[in-house]
C-alpha cells in the first residue's frame, strides 16, 4: 500500500486512526506504568522505614552492655535508697531506728502507740511501696525538738513526721518547767514484700 496513492480524505482518516491508536496505546501503557511507579515509591518509603528501624535495633544491640551496666547501677542506687525503709518486724525496726537516732538529742519519747497496719501511700497514687504510721509522744525543749525533727527527716528521707502537736508541758516537775510536750505521727515507707 502506497501512502501517496491514497486520496486526501483517506490519508486524513488513516493518520487520524494511527494517532488515535497511538494515543490509546500510550494511555493503556501509561496507566500501568504510573501505578507501577507509585508502587515503587511506596516500597521505597517502606524500605527506608525498615532500614531506620534496623539501624535503631543495631544501635540498641551495640549499647546492650552499656544498658546492662546502667541497669545494675540503677538497682544499686535503689537498694541504697531503700536502706532506711522499714522491713521485717516493722514495729521493732521503727522504734530501734528512732531510739538510736534520739540518743544524740535531749528528747524523751516514752510513749509509742502500736504501729498501724500497712496501707497504700496516701501522698502518691500507684506508688509501689506501702506505708505504716507510728504515733509517739514525749517531752523536750522547743529548740532541741526542732533540731531533732529537722535532722531526723534529713537523715531519713523515706520517713515523714506529720500531725505534730505541741503543748506546754503540764508536768509539775521543776526540772521540766521550760519543756514542751509533743505528739506526732511518724509515717515510714515499707519495702514491698519486706514482711
Amino acid at each position: 500500500m502506497n501512502f501517496n496513492k491514497l486520496s486526501k480524505e483517506k490519508r486524513t482518516q488513516l493518520v487520524l486512526v494511527v494517532m488515535v491508536t497511538v494515543g490509546i496505546l500510550a494511555a493503556l501503557g501509561f496507566a500501568p506504568v504510573k501505578s507501577q511507579y507509585q508502587g515503587l515509591r511506596r516500597l521505597a518509603r517502606l524500605k527506608r522505614g525498615a532500614q531506620d528501624k534496623l539501624q535503631q535495633v543495631q544501635n540498641t544491640v551495640k549499647r546492650a552492655d552499656q544498658l546492662e551496666q546502667e541497669l545494675a547501677q540503677a538497682r544499686q542506687a535503689l537498694r541504697a535508697a531503700e536502706a532506711d525503709t522499714a522491713s521485717g518486724d516493722l514495729y521493732a525496726s521503727v522504734i530501734t531506728t528512732l531510739r538510736h537516732f534520739k540518743a544524740n538529742y535531749q528528747v524523751e519519747i516514752p510513749q509509742f502507740s502500736p504501729l498501724s497496719a500497712e496501707s497504700d501511700v496516701t501522698l502518691l497514687g500507684n506508688f509501689p511501696y506501702k506505708q505504716a504510721v507510728l504515733t509517739v509522744s514525749g517531752i523536750a525543749r522547743f529548740h532541741e525538738l526542732g533540731r531533732f525533727l529537722a535532722d531526723f527527716e534529713n537523715q531519713f528521707p523515706h520517713v515523714r513526721i506529720v500531725n505534730l502537736t505541741i503543748d506546754p508541758n503540764p508536768s509539775p516537775n521543776p526540772e521540766q518547767k521550760e519543756t514542751i510536750s509533743f505528739k506526732m505521727d511518724i509515717v515510714t515507707l515499707v519495702r514491698p514484700n519486706a514482711s
